[in-house]
């Protein structure tokens, strides 16, 4: 169960990484944002698809660390 929890803080923490990178304005080429964007695109992608964006701002990432935190207490609640 530990590496199943240390396994979603390091995808949280990508997750973060990702979104510090976008603010930044990096280049896609960059070797880093291509990690960053290859491990986290499968799950952001199909969010983008059902939550807008509001004022311009994405709140994927907030809602997928939000589901992820989910996963973290219903995983370990027991």
């Amino acid at each position: 169960m530990s590496l199943i929890l240390f396994l979603l803080d390091l995808y949280s923490f990508v997750l973060f990484v990702s979104v510090a990178l976008s603010w930044l304005r990096l280049s896609p080429a960059n070797p880093v944002v291509r990690v960053t964007s290859a491990l986290t695109e499968p799950l952001l992608a199909p969010l983008r698809r059902v939550i807008p964006s509001v004022g311009g701002f994405d709140l994927t990432p907030l809602v997928l660390l939000l589901l992820i935190q989910l996963i973290k207490r219903l995983l370990f609640s027991f």
